[in-house]
């Protein structure tokens, strides 16, 4: 086996396997009834990846009418001066400090969720409620496959259709990245309403994996400054139904433009095959990036 092929090896059978994990945590969804409840007012914190997959749910139980829900880095979680009745956490290996030292803060305050990959982890004792997904959990220190489970069992709650997303993803997971985006300088990804923080999350995949100059915006707010970046060998990824003109906009600079008329979720799992493909090309290693471990603990 040679030495490229070695390099990412869990990432690619992690991201590879997403469609077959969405189906199983939409199933558990169906069968559980641990989320909030509609109409509550609820709080929704991660970090780094588990961040963006908040912001995600956030804004798509918003859309869908179930009602008001805010997502922050735990870090920076203002929850004790809003009414909110539930708070839900995102955390694949259940030991992240921040997340930890904010339900401490609470104290049982208001009910507590915690969407977790490692079942055994401190912080199923700190919650009243645990959504399980030790299935979607991962070897890689780049995320992929429990981030998106997450998010696909989080939507499915709210009625989103996720049956496109997975036929999509089937495909896409397997398919060759084209040689201009593996040879581009930079990469911007674009959003709108639940795909904001997907893209977010596929910025933020980019630069651990390739250490690449990667951007992310909401659409709207791409030609109030950002698009002054785009040029030749440079891409602009908009991710879901894109605003009126921003093709014609980003095509006038020279740059790739990719908006393809599929699932954003599906999308964001094609950009962890390019963003794989990428590393190796590069010689790097998704599974170890420089300066990051699996879990952020911090001590004191």
């Amino acid at each position: 086996m040679s030495e490229q092929s070695v390099l990412g090896a869990h990432m690619e059978r992690e991201l590879v396997s997403q469609p077959e994990m969405w189906r199983r945590a939409i199933a558990q969804q169906h069968s559980e009834d641990l989320l909030p409840t509609k109409g509550a007012k609820v709080a929704v914190v991660g970090c780094g990846t588990s961040w963006f997959m908040a912001e995600a749910y956030a804004a798509a139980r918003e859309a869908a009418g179930h009602g008001i829900t805010d997502s922050f880095a735990a870090s920076e979680a203002r929850i004790a001066t809003r009414d909110y009745d539930v708070l839900v956490a995102i955390t694949r290996s259940g030991t992240t400090s921040e997340v930890l030292q904010l339900l401490t803060e609470l104290d049982g305050s208001l009910r507590t969720v915690a969407v977790i990959g490692d079942t055994t982890s401190p912080i199923v004792q700190q919650v009243d409620a645990v959504v399980e997904l030790p299935y979607a959990d991962e070897q890689s220190v780049v995320q992929t496959r429990f981030a998106t489970t997450a998010l696909a069992y989080l939507l499915s709650s709210v009625g989103e259709d996720l049956e496109p997303a997975i036929a999509q993803a089937q495909q896409l997971v397997n398919s060759a990245t084209p040689q201009e985006l593996l040879d581009a300088e930079q990469f911007t990804f674009l959003g709108r309403g639940l795909s904001v923080g997907l893209a977010h999350e596929a910025a933020l995949k980019m630069r651990e994996a390739v250490q690449g100059w990667t951007e992310a915006y909401p659409a709207m707010d791409y030609r109030h400054g950002p698009i002054s970046i785009a040029a030749p060998n440079r891409v602009t990824w908009m991710l879901g139904a894109q605003p009126e003109g921003l093709d014609a906009d980003v095509t006038r600079t020279g740059a790739i433009y990719v908006n393809e008329d599929r699932h954003p979720l599906a999308d964001l799992a094609y950009i962890h095959r390019v963003t794989l493909d990428r590393a190796r090309a590069r010689n790097l290693d998704p599974d170890s990036p420089r300066n990051l471990t699996r879990s952020v603990i911090l001590e004191g």
